[in-house]
């Protein structure tokens, strides 16, 4: 009995792990379709537009504690192409350090400079960035907000190329693609960048091109303002304000756009700890924007059952890794339980991890062949990076897993930035500077006795010829190792000043 409910449990795994993979897989082929049909050109603005027609637009840049990066952003955005009386800069400034001197001495050069600039400053931090987006919505004098991040530097084309898309009177978002000053930095940093370039392309791009519910990224997007008022504003009672707002403005009936050709480059967390935070952020808000909207989703009458479908993949995406967890744990027993589990099970099981795995792979194959390796063999990049991506993904799976049942369980937690520090190609360093993360969590504690425990599985099954749980426990050993060194070592560096 104990034998068939682990078996039953861990086939579960296996196929929601697939049926989630084939999703993706779904929306790759809706991207690469739209692709190969040559959609229509970009819209643009009337040529020769006297500057006093043009839209008028509200950038907001919001801020906490970003030294490193506040005043370079604050340039990219006060050189913007765009008739300068026809745009404005809001810098909602939540800092407790010494990026508000560095914003007050930028925002006096900029005012100087004839640019309409504000340096918006709040009593208390309630509500984090939703919380400072809200504060500051009804002071926006456009009827279209640009959102950055610190850490973006967007083109000089950015709002020519962004504001045409609403000509079309129900569009209520233009999200456009994440670049990345930083990818080559490290390995850490390139597996970042090829899991997030997925994102961009088969998930965005395909979610785009299908119809169905997208999101804003939280940055490098621009609204209209009407959309966001619509949706019920910037609400913080979760940490992925981005996606909930997105879901609640377009059940309200505004339509989103995906514009790949443009992109803004950004920074990607260089260290262990930053990118498990900002994992954290993301997996935990994603849970908690699922358990507020689906229930919404599956009333709306706007929405077909296919977009439904993939709403519910997409809002329980992070989710997927307490399964991916459960998956990896249960193998263990299964490996010890009998011979039997190996030689009248394993082989279907087996196979169905493997269709798993083609699957992403399939994914990842779309994005670079689209994206990354224009005019290059995307099959060359995919095989560099896909291991070490399984690896790792494989190894953040307890810290993710339980990023997602926080969320479900509704515990709140701080909105923990990530810190940037203005690193460029393999330039820069991180590692004595401010805003690093300098302790050891139980969680890392637990991916060290994690990567012992699979370690003495792959002991187990060499000196008992038991190799039928290989593909797992091997990927597990080395995700969960790789995970706990990273972050033991980036915590050290961090210490050292």
């Amino acid at each position: 009995m104990t034998e068939l409910f682990f078996i039953s449990i861990y086939v579960l795994c296996l196929l929601l792990i697939l049926l989630y993979c084939m999703a993706e897989v779904h929306l790759a082929r809706q991207y690469a379709r739209y692709k190969q049909h040559n959609p229509l050109p970009m819209p643009a603005l009337p040529p020769d537009m006297p500057p006093q027609n043009y839209p008028f637009i509200t950038i907001q840049l919001p801020v906490y504690n970003e030294m490193y990066v506040a005043e370079r952003l604050i340039d990219a955005v006060a050189a913007l192409d765009y008739p300068k009386s026809r745009f404005e800069i809001q810098i909602l400034d939540d800092s407790t350090d010494e990026t508000t001197a560095i914003i007050a001495r930028k925002t006096d050069v900029c005012k100087a400079q004839g640019i309409a600039i504000h340096h918006i400053r709040r009593n208390t931090r309630i509500g984090f960035k939703a919380g400072a987006l809200q504060h500051a919505l009804p002071l926006a004098q456009g009827n279209f907000i640009a959102i950055f991040d610190a850490d973006f530097i967007p083109p000089p084309d950015f709002l020519l190329k962004t504001v045409p898309y609403f000509q079309h009177p129900r569009i209520g978002m233009v999200q456009t693609r994440w670049l990345f000053t930083n990818a080559q930095y490290s390995l850490l940093t390139r597996i970042q960048a090829f899991f997030i370039d997925a994102h961009f392309t088969a998930e965005q791009g395909g979610r785009h091109a299908a119809g169905y519910c997208m999101n804003f990224n939280g940055t490098a997007g621009i609204w209209r303002k009407q959309a966001i008022t619509d949706g019920g504003g910037w609400q913080h009672d979760t940490l992925t304000e981005d996606l909930d707002l997105s879901y609640r403005a377009q059940l309200a009936g505004w339509i989103f756009t995906y514009a790949d050709t443009i992109g803004s480059p950004s920074e990607l967390p260089a260290d262990m700890p930053s990118f498990k935070s900002q994992q954290y952020r993301w997996i935990k808000g994603g849970a908690e924007t699922a358990a507020k909207n689906l229930p919404a989703v599956w009333r709306s009458n706007r929405l077909p059952l296919a977009a439904k479908i993939q709403a519910t993949t997409h809002l329980l995406s992070g989710s997927i890794y307490i399964v991916m967890l459960l998956f990896i744990l249960l193998s263990v027993p299964l490996l010890l339980i009998s011979d039997r589990f190996a030689i009248y099970h394993y082989q279907h099981y087996g196979l169905v991890f493997l269709l798993s795995n083609a699957a992403v792979l399939y994914v990842h194959y779309i994005s670079a062949k689209y994206t990354v390796c224009k005019g290059k063999n995307p099959w060359r990049h995919v095989a560099l990076l896909f291991p070490p991506f399984l690896v790792v993904s494989m190894g953040l799976s307890l810290h993710n897993a339980l990023a997602a049942l926080r969320g479900w369980q509704g515990k709140k937690t701080p909105f923990v930035r990530t810190p940037k520090f203005n690193l460029t190609n393999k330039q820069g360093i991180w590692h004595n500077k401010h805003y690093t993360d300098k302790s050891l969590s139980a969680a890392t504690l637990a991916e060290g006795a994690l990567s012992a425990c699979f370690l003495l599985a792959l002991i187990y099954a060499f000196t008992t010829g038991h190799w039928f749980m290989l593909p797992v426990h091997l990927p597990a050993f080395l995700g969960f190792s790789a995970v706990f060194v990273y972050s033991v070592a980036h915590t050290s560096m961090a210490g050292k000043q």
